[in-house]
C-alpha cells in the first residue's frame, strides 16, 4: 500500500521545505519538493516531522511502568503515542530488585512486540544525597550478580541503566554496561568531576536529566555536569518543561552543547496529561499540583507531566531552536543514542515513517508509526 503525503512543510535534517513525501510498506520511499507527481493526502500546508524519540519516560495517561502492570504499560504507550512519541525505552524507578525484575520481564515482552525501543533502570544504584523521587532505604551499592540478574530479566532488552559513579564498584557496573551493549547513564549523582570523568572514561555516554538530582556546578568544584557537558562522548538529557530548569539554563546549555549531543525527554510520570491529584511513582506517593508533580509533603521533584509534543513546542517558543535543531533534540539524537538513527529520527528516504503532524500554532494533528495512522490528520 502506497501513501503520498503532499502539500506539507516537511522537516528534514537539511531544513524545511514546501513538498511531498511517499511511503510504502512503512518506509519513506520518496521526499520530494513542491508538487507531488500523484495525488494524495493534502495536509493543506501543515508541517511535517520525525517521529519523537523519548529515551526517558516513566509513565502517562494515569498509569505508568513502574507499576510492573502490562495494562498500565500498554496505557502508558498509546498515550505517549497520541502525542507523538513513536520511539520510547520505559524507564523504572527504584524499588525492591525482585519487583524490578519482574517488571523488566514484562516490559521484555512488549518490546518483543515492537511496542518499546527498550528497557531503562533508573536505580537503584544512585546516590541517597541525590535521590530525589526514589526511595532511600531502597538504594544499594552496585553488585556485579544483582547487576547481571537485573540486565537478564529484561531478556536483551535493557538498553539503559542511570547509576551514580561515586558509588563503590560502580565504574566495574560501567564495564559491564559497555560490555551488555546496554548505555551506561550517569544520574542521581554527588560525584566529583574526576569520578564523573572516570565513569566516561569507563563508556558512560548519558547525563541523566542533567542538572536535576546531581552535584551542582561549581566554580571550583565542576563536578558532573560540567563533565557531561565539555566531553564529546556525552549526550546530556534535557527535562523542558518549564519546571525541571529555567528556560535560559536550557539556552545556555544549547549554546555550549552541539545538538547532535542534546536529547530532551520527558521523565513523564503517571500524571502526564491527568488533572491535578494524587498519584503513584513506583513505592512513592506524588502530589500533583498545578501540573507539577512533587513527592508527598511538598517534597523533591518527582517526574514530570510534560509529554515530547509540548518539549518540542517549547523549544521553538521558549529556546528560539529551529524546526529541523528542536526535531534534532527530540528525535534524530535520541535516535542515535539507542543506536536506531538508521531506521527513525529524521525524515530521510528508507527509514520507517514515523511522522508527526503539526499545525500552524504547532499542535499535534495527526501521528504515523511505520506507516500507519495513530492519530489521522485533517487538512
Amino acid at each position: 500500500m502506497s501513501i503520498t503525503l503532499s502539500d506539507a512543510q516537511i522537516v528534514t535534517p537539511d531544513g524545511v521545505h514546501h513538498g511531498w513525501l511517499t511511503i510504502e510498506e512503512g518506509r519513506i520511499t520518496h521526499v520530494g519538493h513542491g508538487q507531488a507527481p500523484r495525488n494524495g493526502h493534502s495536509l493543506a500546508g501543515q508541517t511535517i516531522v520525525p517521529g519523537f524519540v523519548d529515551i526517558h519516560v516513566h509513565g502517562g495517561g494515569g498509569a505508568g511502568y513502574p507499576a510492573g502492570s502490562e495494562e498500565q504499560a500498554r496505557q502508558t504507550i498509546a498515550f505517549h503515542r497520541r502525542h507523538g512519541t513513536t520511539t520510547a525505552l520505559a524507564s523504572l524507578v527504584t524499588a525492591p530488585l525482585d519487583h524490578l525484575k519482574k517488571s523488566a520481564g514484562m516490559l521484555a515482552k512488549l518490546c518483543a512486540e515492537g511496542l518499546l525501543a527498550g528497557i531503562h533502570y533508573e536505580g537503584p544504584y544512585i546516590s541517597a544525597a541525590r535521590c530525589g523521587a526514589h526511595r532511600p532505604e531502597l538504594l544499594r551499592a552496585p553488585s556485579a550478580t544483582e547487576f547481571a540478574d537485573l540486565i537478564g530479566a529484561g531478556d536483551g532488552h535493557v538498553r539503559m541503566f542511570t547509576l551514580a559513579p561515586e558509588l563503590p564498584n560502580a565504574l566495574d557496573a560501567v564495564r559491564e554496561c559497555v560490555n551488555a551493549g546496554v548505555i551506561a547513564a550517569i544520574g542521581h549523582t554527588d560525584a566529583t568531576y574526576e569520578q564523573a570523568m572516570a565513569a566516561i572514561d569507563e563508556g558512560a555516554s548519558v547525563a541523566t536529566h542533567l542538572f536535576n538530582a546531581m552535584r551542582p556546578l561549581g566554580h571550583r568544584d565542576p563536578g558532573p555536569i560540567t563533565a557531561a557537558m565539555t566531553d564529546d562522548r556525552v549526550t546530556v538529557e534535557i527535562v523542558n518543561d518549564g519546571v525541571h530548569l529555567h528556560p535560559k539554563v536550557i539556552d545556555l546549555v544549547l549554546s555550549a552543547v552541539p545538538t547532535s549531543r542534546i536529547a530532551f525527554i520527558t521523565d513523564a510520570m503517571n500524571a502526564a496529561g491527568m488533572p491535578d491529584g494524587d498519584y503513584p511513582l513506583g513505592p512513592m506517593k506524588v502530589e500533583v499540583r498545578s501540573g507539577v508533580a512533587r513527592l508527598a509533603g511538598g517534597g523533591a521533584i518527582a517526574g514530570s507531566t510534560l509529554t515530547m509534543d509540548t518539549a518540542f513546542h517549547r523549544a521553538i517558543h521558549h529556546n528560539n531552536l529551529t524546526l529541523p535543531q528542536a526535531a534534532a533534540v527530540t528525535s534524530l539524537t535520541p535516535a542515535k543514542i539507542l543506536g536506531l538513527s538508521h531506521e527513525i529520527g529524521s525524515i530521510t528516504t528508507g527509514k520507517q515513517a514515523d511522522l508527526v503532524i503539526l499545525n500552524e500554532s504547532l499542535t499535534i494533528t495527526g501521528v504515523m508509526k511505520k506507516g500507519t495512522w495513530i492519530t489521522q490528520p485533517t487538512p
